[in-house]
Order: structure tokens, then C-alpha cells, then sequence
């Protein structure tokens, strides 16, 4: 018999959830989402009776009143809420029987923390898309509908499997001791890397983070956990190709509970934040701590705690009553590494260095801190390496512009054997220099300057910052950093590049990270510091070297320079031409795009069918050979060197006028 619950009222924010989350397509940009204190999460369950990843409810702020006809078994775990069933007080952390016709009513959370949980005998019933039901509203897909619950909603409840003991001594609650720890102040758990000192951080900078009280800020979601805290003042001057903050970086994958320093503004990722990026982050949430970004809320304190990776706890093999005991200290001091775990050489002479990224994943990179298509070349001969050989306990491979992010599962393959692993494939891997790889030409529409980045614009400047020196023109900002004479000029560059997709997920949903194959087309800019809290879906920008297309509606840094159509399609499995069957994301590693002018009136008419189903995007299928690439360059070599001169140039005076306005050493406002 199917078991109903009337959604009488949702609360401020109740979405339906799972653990672990949507794992596997973290190359394409979509995050793993997922309850964001897992811990509390899969408590409930296991006092129930459920599988630790049965799906349930996560409320924010406040939760919902929910009817059950039929009777049900329920538990509501996570920050301290009222509680009632008819009006009646009733217990969280322990299994609650309802009667048929009784009505749940969860209230607000007035502190501390900021999440409860919901959850339910035999979990819920939702439909899967891409093998979850963990809801991702920025994309609008999982869960009910791919959105927070309204009012009038019915939830599917699964068959109850019947009355659980914790212990063979116990009723089907959780002791105190066995309960989270949540309060106004948090110690987490953290380790060095992926970009620490003296690289891009310097000493003080990293003793400063160590030793510091961060607050919560109230700008903070499940994205991220935005933090107020002491400027670093930075080993490096600027980020150079990859832009003007020495923040930047050329765009490598995250890993949820990495601190990522947006310029200056320091903001740990959450289980919806983005795979891929261009800014650094020093320290990384060991896996067994990531649930208390859940409970922070604004004007909490934090401190961060050094450990050691081989001794951080993994969630999926770990006691959960052990964990909520112990939140703390897992163990003392830290690797003492600077997140570096091995540095060497390949054969004919590159850089490679292996990077810690948490205590489930290491970051590979090649070659020094510049663009070269080379070493995104090397890149995919690991990429694929790796792929063919299907290893245990790696879950994810991501990989960047001169990076490969692997993550593994710690309680299956230790870091140490990824390491090694890592450090003795490269000697078996063919020449990069003949490489040759599939390679299609993607004709996109680009409304230029299109009116919803001027709105974004707009957003930015009364909402975040209103003195940036990218403001109020974005296009004009591109001008003036690469020497170029007119605005005309930049409109000219960017529908006669040809971009080279090197990453997909750039902010969410099969976004590319693309770069001009032809270096007189890389007109190179710094990324918005802080970043924006608003971006239009499909907006076209650059930043560093760098292009992307915004795959959806989001934070970003990039500078506008006008809208295309959509690189998602959110109609899967597949009924929009120029998607294949089954996959939603319309771009692939080494695609070359390239542009063609539209009104912004035409744009929202291709929009419109492209979201319909109706849409088509021109692909050519082609070949990109490595070796003649090379050739270009050296026939080239001349011309190229002279545009390089100009811009170097430029970005030198545009530096230097940041300089002069302080623009370095102010402290951003809250």
C-alpha cells in the first residue's frame, strides 16, 4: 500500500535529499548535493531502520508541517527544533510513531545551528535523475519537481522495515553522547593543501589562518560558507595569464570543504558548490568534518585545526556515534608538507607536481603556472590512462587547464597508494606531442553585450561593490587591460577565435573553460573580486585567459561580454537535437567553439526553442592534432611575441593603477 504525506506547510527551505549524493559527474560540473550535515542525516536513518542513504528531508531555518493519512514512523535529527505531533510535544533523535490522520509540525531553529532533518521509515519515493534524488534547486533537478516543497505537495513514503533497535538494549534513539555537537563555535578539521606557502600564500599568511576566529557570514548557503576574516597578504603579486589577483589560478577542480580565497574573500565549499575554478585554496575539510558546515550559522566562529590526512577519519567507514562523540580532535599537527606530496620529472624534462586535496584527493599538475596546450595534452593522456584501467576506490577523475584532480575513496586506497600510483604511471604514458583527439567545431549564437549582463552588472554594483575597477562596462575593462584601441576591437577578437574546450563544469553544468587556440585571440583579465552573487544563465565571459559559458543562474567572476544559447540540456534524457541521447551536457574535452553574432531579441527566441526541445546547435566533427598545432606556433612564433609584448604592456599599467588606488591593500567590505 502506498503511504502519502501531506505537505500542510514547507518551511523556509525543504528539499529532499540523499547520501552520498549525485557522485560520478563531477567532470561535467554537477555537484554531489546531498544533505549538508550528513551526519545528522544518517543518524535519522539508521534509527529508523534505513539504509544510511535513504532519501529524506532537510530543512533550513525551519521545518515543515506534514499530515500523514495513513500513519507513519519518523525521526528529526540535526540542530535543536521544536517538535510536535497534534500539538503534543515529541522527542528529535529518536524514532516517532504517528498515528493515521495526525499532523507532524517541525518548528524554527533559533539556535544554535541551522539545519533539522526529516526523515522517514522506508525514505522517500522520487524519481532519480542522474542516479539520485539529493535535490539541486540552482539547476532545478532531484528531489520533487528539482525545487524546495510548497505547500499542497504529497510525498511518496517507501514500505517501513519495521521496528529498529540502535542496540539490543535500547529503544531506537540516540544518546546524548551519540548526538552531534552543535553550538556557536566550531574547530574543524582541516588539512595543507592543494595551494598553500610559500607558493601562494606566504607563512604569516597560513599561521594567520591557523590562528584566527573567522565569523560566519550571513551571505552563506549550501554553495558555500562565507567567512570575515584578516586579508591574506599573498606570496605573489598577480596570478599572471590566469589574472590579475593573486588569488587566480589557471582553473583546477575543487573538492567540497576546500577553502577557496574568491580574491579576498575566503568561502568554504558546500555540496552544491562548483567542480571547477580559477581561484587557490589552501586548507581542505577533511571528509569526517564536512558535516558541521551544515550547522554554521551567521555570526558563528571558526577556527580552523591542522591534521594529519592518513589520520583523518573516513565518513563511510567510520563509527557515526564514534564521529558525533569525537567532533574535534582527530589528531594533532598536520602534514608539514605545504599540500605538496611529491614533486619529480617526467622523461623529457616536465614539472610535475602531485598536490594534496583533502584527505580524498590529489591534484596533479604540469608544468609551471603558464598556458600551454601541452601540458592539457599530458593532461588527457593521464585522463585517459586512468579511465582504462577502472581502479578501485578512484570515484572521480576532473580534469583542469594543466591539472588532474583524482578522488578516491580513503577507506578503500590510501593516499599514499594514490601517490605512488600517480607517480609511477606517468613514466608508462605515450608522448603528448603526437597526440591527436577528437575534436568538433561548435557553432554558438552570442548576443554582444546583451542586456542581462548589464543587469548583472547593475546587481554587483549596488549589491557588492560599487568601485570595482571593472565597473560600470565590463568591455571596456577588457579594452583597457589588453591595450587594445577601441571596444570594437574586442567584439572583433571574440567572434574570430576559434576556443578550445579544456574543462567542462566551469560554475556548474558542463560549463567550458575554453581558451583561444590562436594566442593573438587570448585577450587575458582579472576575475571580479569578490565575485558576484548573481549571474545570468548562458553568460558568455572571460577571465584570465580564459572563456566560459555560465552552464546556470550563479555566482561567477568572469567578464561579461554577451549571452549564447544553453550547454545543458535540463530536458534529459534527450530530446533536444544537438544532445546525444541520455546526456545532458552539450560540450565535450576539445571542442573548438566558435561564435556568430545575434540580437538579443533573436537570442531569447533560440533560448526558448533550445529549451523546448526544439533547438539545434551546428557541430562538425573534426580532429585536433598536437603536432600541428606546434607547427602553427613556431610559423607564427614572431607576430604572436609582439601581440604578447603589447598586452604585457597593458596589463603592467592596469596593474600598476590598481596599485596606486590602493586597490591591493584595501579590506573588502562585509
Amino acid at each position: 500500500m502506498t503511504v502519502k504525506a501531506d505537505v500542510v506547510s514547507p518551511g523556509m527551505l525543504t528539499t529532499v535529499q540523499d547520501w552520498p549524493g549525485r557522485v560520478g559527474y563531477w567532470h561535467v560540473g554537477v555537484p554531489p548535493s546531498g544533505p549538508m550535515d550528513d551526519l545528522s542525516f544518517r543518524i535519522g536513518n539508521r534509527l529508523l531502520g534505513n539504509p544510511e542513504g535513504t532519501a529524506g528531508l532537510e530543512c533550513t531555518r525551519s521545518g515543515p508541517v506534514l499530515r500523514f493519512p495513513d500513519g507513519a514512523r519518523v525521526c528529526v535529527t540535526g540542530a535543536p527544533v521544536p517538535v510536535s505531533v497534534d500539538g503534543s510535544p515529541a522527542p528529535q533523535w529518536q524514532s516517532i510513531s504517528i498515528a493515521p490522520g495526525a499532523t507532524l509540525e517541525v518548528g524554527a531553529v533559533t539556535g544554535p545551528g541551522m539545519r533539522c532533518y526529516v526523515l522517514f521509515a522506508g525514505g522517500l519515493i522520487e524519481p532519480e535523475y542522474l542516479d539520485s534524488t539529493a535535490t539541486f534547486t540552482m539547476a532545478t533537478f532531484g528531489g520533487h519537481d528539482g525545487r524546495a516543497l510548497r505547500a499542497g505537495d504529497d510525498l511518496t513514503l517507501g514500505i517501513d522495515p519495521g521496528p529498529h533497535e540502535l542496540r539490543q538494549d535500547r529503544a531506537a534513539r540516540a544518546a546524548i553522547d551519540e548526538q552531534p555537537s552543535i553550538g556557536h563555535r566550531w574547530e574543524l578539521a582541516v588539512t595543507e593543501g592543494p595551494h598553500g606557502a610559500p607558493e601562494f600564500f606566504t607563512r604569516a599568511d597560513i599561521d594567520t589562518l591557523l590562528r584566527t576566529d573567522y565569523t560566519v557570514h550571513f551571505n552563506s548557503d549550501r554553495t558555500g560558507v562565507r567567512l570575515e576574516g584578516p586579508k591574506p597578504q599573498w606570496a605573489r603579486t598577480d596570478g599572471g595569464e590566469a589574472g590579475l589577483h593573486p588569488s587566480n589560478i589557471h582553473d583546477t577542480a575543487y573538492c567540497v570543504g576546500a577553502l577557496d580565497f574568491t580574491g579576498d574573500t575566503p568561502i568554504l565549499l558546500g555540496p552544491d558548490g562548483p567542480s571547477l575554478g580559477g581561484f587557490v585554496c589552501p586548507v581542505t575539510v577533511v571528509s569526517g568534518d564536512r558535516w558541521k558546515l551544515g550547522q554554521m550559522a551567521p555570526g558563528d566562529a571558526v577556527r580552523f585545526v591542522p591534521v594529519r590526512a592518513d589520520r583523518a577519519p573516513s565518513p563511510h567507514t567510520l563509527d557515526i556515534g564514534r564521529r558525533a562523540s569525537f567532533p574535534l580532535v582527530i589528531s594533532s599537527g598536520s602534514d608539514h608538507d605545504d599540500g605538496v606530496l611529491a614533486r619529480f620529472a617526467t622523461r623529457d624534462g616536465t614539472d610535475v607536481t602531485l598536490r594534496r586535496a583533502g584527505d580524498g584527493g590529489v591534484l596533479v599538475e604540469y608544468g609551471q603556472m603558464v598556458l600551454d596546450l601541452a601540458m592539457r595534452a599530458r593532461v588527457h593522456v593521464l585522463y585517459e590512462e586512468l579511465r582504462a584501467r577502472g581502479i578501485d576506490g578512484i570515484t572521480e577523475l576532473t580534469p583542469g587547464v594543466r591539472s588532474l584532480q583524482v578522488q578516491f575513496d580513503s577507506s578503500a586506497v590510501s593516499i599514499g597508494d594514490i601517490t605512488e600510483l600517480l607517480a609511477g604511471i606517468d613514466e608508462s604514458l605515450p608522448a603528448t606531442d603526437e597526440l591527436v583527439v577528437p575534436s568538433r567545431t561548435v557553432a554558438l549564437p552570442l548576443s554582444w553585450d546583451d542586456p542581462s549582463t548589464h543587469e548583472a552588472i547593475q546587481r554587483y554594483i549596488h549589491g557588492v561593490r560599487a568601485d570595482a575597477p571593472w565597473c560600470p562596462w565590463n568591455i571596456e575593462f577588457i579594452r583597457r587591460i589588453n591595450g587594445l584601441d577601441d571596444v570594437e576591437a574586442v567584439h572583433d577578437v571574440v567572434y574570430q577565435a576559434e576556443y578550445l574546450v579544456l574543462g567542462l563544469g566551469d560554475v556548474y553544468l558542463g560549463a567550458p573553460v575554453a581558451t583561444p587556440l590562436d594566442p593573438r585571440h587570448r585577450l587575458v583579465t582579472t576575475k571580479y573580486n569578490p565575485a558576484r552573487t548573481w549571474t545570468p544563465e548562458n553568460a558568455v565571459g572571460i577571465g584570465g585567459a580564459y572563456m566560459c559559458i555560465y552552464g546556470m543562474e550563479g555566482p561567477g567572476g568572469y567578464q561579461f561580454v554577451g549571452r549564447t544559447t544553453q550547454v545543458w540540456n535540463h530536458r534529459h534524457p534527450g530530446d533536444a537535437r544537438a544532445f546525444e541521447p541520455g546526456t545532458p551536457w552539450l560540450l565535450r574535452y576539445f571542442d573548438r567553439i566558435s561564435f556568430y553574432p545575434v540580437s538579443a531579441a533573436k537570442l531569447v527566441e533560440l533560448r526558448a526553442d533550445m529549451a523546448a526541445g526544439r533547438g539545434d546547435v551546428a557541430i562538425t566533427d573534426g580532429t585536433f592534432s598536437m603536432s600541428e598545432y606546434l607547427g602553427f606556433l613556431e610559423r607564427e612564433a614572431d607576430p604572436i611575441a609582439a601581440f604578447r609584448r603589447q598586452q604585457a604592456t597593458a596589463f603592467a599599467a592596469e596593474r600598476q593603477a590598481w596599485d596606486n588606488a590602493g586597490e591591493f591593500t584595501r579590506q573588502l567590505a562585509s
